[in-house]
C-alpha cells in the first residue's frame, strides 16, 4: 500500500484531494474510507464512497440473512447520515440531507417500495389532499419536498433503505442510485436493483 492508511493521524487525512484519492487501488480506497470514518473526516469519507460507487465492484458484497435483510450493520438514521457525509437539519424529523458535494441522500422505507415496469419505485412526497398525507405539511415533509426538487434538478439522488416501522434502522451499507421524477404533484424515486454493495462493516 502506498501509505499506511490505517494509522494515519487526525489532520493528515484531510490533505487527501479527490485526484489523489482517485489514484488509489480499490483495496487502498476501502482502507482510507474506514480510516476517514473513524476520524470523522466526513468530506474524505464521502469522496471515497463516491469513487468506490463508480468503480466496478468497488464495494465488497454485504451479507444478508435468509429473508434478504442485512445480516448486520443496521444503524440509526443519524449514524447512517454521518457515514455518508450528511449533516441532517434535524436529528428527529429529517429523512434526508445534502452532502458537501451537492448530492442528495434520501431514506426510503422498505415496506413502501413497489415493483415498477423496470426495477423498483417508491413515493417520496405527495401533497396533503384532504388530510390524506399530514406528514407532507410537517417540517420533515417540507424538507423532503425541498430535497425532491433538488434531486429532480440534479437528475439523480442516493437512497438508503429503512427497515422496521418503529425502529427506523437504516441499511447504511447499501446505496441505491435513484432517478427522481415528478408525476403530477407527486415525486417518485425509481431504480434498478444492483448487487448489494457495502460501505463498511458496522459492529
Amino acid at each position: 500500500m502506498k501509505e499506511n492508511l490505517r494509522i494515519l493521524p487526525r489532520g493528515r487525512i484531510s490533505q487527501w484531494s479527490r485526484e489523489r484519492i482517485d489514484k488509489l487501488s480499490t483495496a487502498e480506497l476501502r482502507a482510507l474510507l474506514i480510516n476517514a470514518e473513524r476520524l470523522k473526516e466526513t468530506e474524505v469519507a464521502a469522496l471515497c464512497n463516491e469513487i468506490l460507487g463508480a468503480r466496478p465492484r468497488g464495494h465488497a458484497p454485504v451479507r444478508r440473512d435468509k429473508r434478504g435483510l442485512p445480516a448486520h450493520g443496521l444503524v440509526t438514521r443519524t449514524k447512517a447520515f454521518e457515514m455518508h457525509g450528511v449533516s441532517p437539519r434535524n436529528r428527529t424529523w429529517s429523512r434526508g440531507g445534502v452532502r458537501t458535494d451537492g448530492a442528495v441522500v434520501l431514506t426510503l422505507r422498505v415496506d413502501e417500495v413497489q415493483p415498477a415496469a423496470v426495477g423498483k419505485a417508491c413515493l417520496l412526497w405527495g401533497p396533503n389532499v384532504a388530510g390524506s398525507r399530514p406528514w407532507s405539511d410537517s417540517p420533515g415533509g417540507q424538507e423532503r419536498l425541498e430535497h425532491c426538487r433538488m434531486a429532480l434538478e440534479r437528475g439523480a439522488a442516493e437512497g438508503l433503505l429503512i427497515y422496521g416501522a418503529k425502529t427506523d434502522r437504516v441499511d447504511a451499507q447499501t446505496v441505491l442510485k435513484l432517478q427522481v421524477e415528478k408525476r403530477d404533484d407527486e415525486y417518485w424515486a425509481t431504480w434498478i436493483p444492483q448487487k448489494h454493495v457495502v460501505v463498511r462493516e458496522v459492529d
